[in-house]
């Protein structure tokens, strides 16, 4: 008998279960709309909008209050604190009110689409508004899947009848973007089924136990169909969804720098810390799939601790005091190193933080580290929920999460301690935890220590971004919204910037007079040049440059060879406090060497791949 595709091939208590894990996300994407709309509504008033956004918020607000509401008589009605119903009762009375939910919760994502339809918006806030809502139905049809129908609903309320608004939002550009959309569809759709093939058959291979029968081969080879397809999903559509959120991360820093209203300042922080976290969620995804793909080059070299912990606590003290909780850095010694990936080092040390303050209720969280024989043991301590003895492993896994732990904080998405262990494999370090349910948890990394006089540079994110800079900075892209984004940014940190879409034209600005002393070029340009080929013409036109490359592609083999060569590649979307720190060593009378050659040195910092 061949494997199930279908929700009605599996027992009642097998549906209820499906059922459940489609209402834990649908649940979960209703209470974070508010924040999404938080941001949208305050991105849209920056800009000149009128107050219709604002109701909408305020529609989002009632919506989640009563999304909650809903979800307590659902815990009711399947026996979590009231009367139990069988499973078959559960999914004649529930599914339908779900498939009404989602499609409430579609159109409540389309709303905004008709108030920019008749608002004439800004490019910029259109640009965002369409990779928001791509974000959210691209997350959901993973997840929101198991129960297929409501799914569908949602994702026509909530995608498809967005597609009709887009010639009012994009006057000029509707057909690229309705083309890109449809693509979109497409592939949301197809990767859709596929998921939802995939949980019918991983619960009805449950079902049945762990015979390795046929059956069990033929589902086996259907999940590693689907996670190719992931990754051939997330390789194709990374660069045209970095690109806009690439593009708002420089504009929001341009704006907080040009800001002179102190009444900005709060919502512009918030703003700030939202793209990091669209940054955070955007990356963990994209680098789970570069971690299984076998895409990660792995660059150990000594490290300082005290600057990594300290990176570590600026990064997450905000977090940290707006949930009442402690953050402790317990230091080692000066001087004190380890040998490893900064880059892989400070995303496993970053998860562990972000992990325990959002289980931590009270109490605090404590870094600290200790000598283990040749080793240095950094932990992370916190007084939250803890973790079962029987559930420790499975942490481990992607998109798991604890039963108890969605009781206290249903936003993640389960793949911050997946992204730990990797990165741990990937550097050949040992990790582990200690943890009692109910009294906290302690979780560790184990690495080996590097020589006192040896240590290299701090991970990336420690540069003041505030700093004025001088110097002159040639870019090429062809994005005429990163292109503004660009200018915007070099000129609230001062620098002087040329901007080109092909090669003749940067060719012309150098024809023109302009030296520059840094040159970023994109690889992907419409012209079908090769962004690299570019960057070696321009430093061979100008010897005293520095160059690199910034692209949102991660399997390019251009790209391979420029690092292969010693060039310096920024992923998109580009941390601003990573290009700050770059062009600090690169520019001006103290970070500018014209006896330098263009590669990059061993020295400069790296960035995220």
């Amino acid at each position: 008998m061949d494997a199930p595709d279908s929700l009605h091939s599996l027992s009642p208590e097998g549906q209820a279960r499906l059922l459940e894990m489609t209402y834990q996300r649908l649940h979960t994407s209703i209470m974070v709309l508010p924040l999404v709309a938080l941001g949208l509504t305050l991105f849209y008033q920056l800009q000149g909008g009128d107050a219709r956004m604002g109701w909408w918020l305020g529609f989002y607000v009632a919506f989640a209050a009563f999304a909650f509401w809903l979800r307590r008589r659902y815990r009711s009605d399947t026996g979590q604190g009231g009367a139990r119903l069988d499973a078959a009762a559960v999914m004649q009375r529930w599914r339908p009110r779900l498939e009404r939910l989602a499609l409430a919760h579609g159109l409540g994502t389309t709303a905004p689409w008709a108030i920019a339809a008749t608002g004439s918006p800004h490019y910029e806030f259109a640009m965002v508004l369409l990779v928001t809502n791509a974000i959210t139905v691209a997350g959901n049809a993973t997840h929101q899947t198991p129960v297929l129908s409501i799914f569908q609903r949602f994702f026509l309320a909530g995608w498809a009848a967005s597609l009709p608004f887009q010639p009012w939002v994009f006057p000029e550009l509707w057909p690229y973007s309705l083309g890109l959309s449809l693509l979109h569809t497409f592939t949301m759709v197809r990767h859709a089924r596929r998921t939802h093939r995939f949980f019918v058959q991983q619960v009805w291979l449950e079902e049945r136990g762990r015979q390795l029968s046929a059956q069990y081969r033929d589902a086996k080879e259907a999940a590693e169909a689907a996670l190719a397809e992931k990754n051939r999903f997330l390789s194709t559509a990374a660069h045209d969804l970095r690109q806009p959120v690439h593009a708002m991360g420089l504009l929001t820093e341009a704006i907080a720098l040009r800001n002179r209203d102190s009444a900005l300042a709060p919502p512009l922080a918030d703003l700030q810390r939202n793209m990091q976290s669209v940054h955070l969620m955007f990356n963990s995804l994209l680098d789970l799939s570069k971690i299984e793909s076998g895409q990660v080059a792995v660059q150990p070299q000594p490290l300082a601790l005290v600057p990594l912990l300290q990176e570590v606590q600026l990064q997450f003290a905000p977090e940290a005091r707006a949930r009442g909780l402690a953050l402790r850095v317990r230091a080692p010694q000066a001087g004190a190193a380890v040998h490893a990936d900064a880059t892989l080092l400070l995303q496993c040390l970053s998860n562990l933080v972000h992990n325990a303050l959002r289980y931590t209720q009270q109490g605090g969280v404590l870094v600290g580290v200790r000598r283990r024989g040749p080793n240095w043991r950094v932990e992370v301590w916190d007084t939250g929920v803890g973790v079962a003895l029987e559930e420790q492993q499975r942490i481990y896994q992607p998109f798991y999460r604890p039963r108890h732990a969605w009781h206290i904080n249903r936003t993640g998405h389960g793949l911050g301690l997946a992204l730990v262990t990797r990165c741990a494999g990937l550097m050949g370090i040992g990790h582990g935890l200690r943890s009692r349910l109910g009294r906290g948890s302690c979780f560790w990394l184990e690495l080996p220590t590097a020589p006192q006089h040896a240590i290299g540079m701090p991970p990336p994110g420690t540069g003041a971004q505030a700093t004025r800079l001088h110097g002159r900075c040639l870019v090429l892209d062809d994005d005429p919204q990163v292109q503004r984004a660009w200018s915007a940014l070099f000129a609230g940190w001062g620098v002087q910037a040329r901007i080109a879409s092909d090669a003749a034209q940067a060719l012309a600005h150098l024809d023109d007079g302009f030296a520059p002393q840094a040159i970023l070029c994109d690889q992907r340009l419409r012209s079908g040049e090769s962004g690299f080929d570019i960057l070696q013409a321009l430093l061979d036109r100008c010897p005293e440059a520095r160059g690199a490359m910034v692209s949102g592609e991660f399997d390019s083999p251009e790209l391979h060879a420029a690092e292969a060569e010693g060039y310096l590649v920024l992923r998109k979307p580009v941390d601003v406090s990573v290009l700050h720190a770059l062009l600090a060593q690169w520019l001006g009378p103290e970070g500018f060497n014209p006896n330098q050659p263009a590669a990059l040195d061993t020295q400069a910092p790296a960035a995220t791949k």
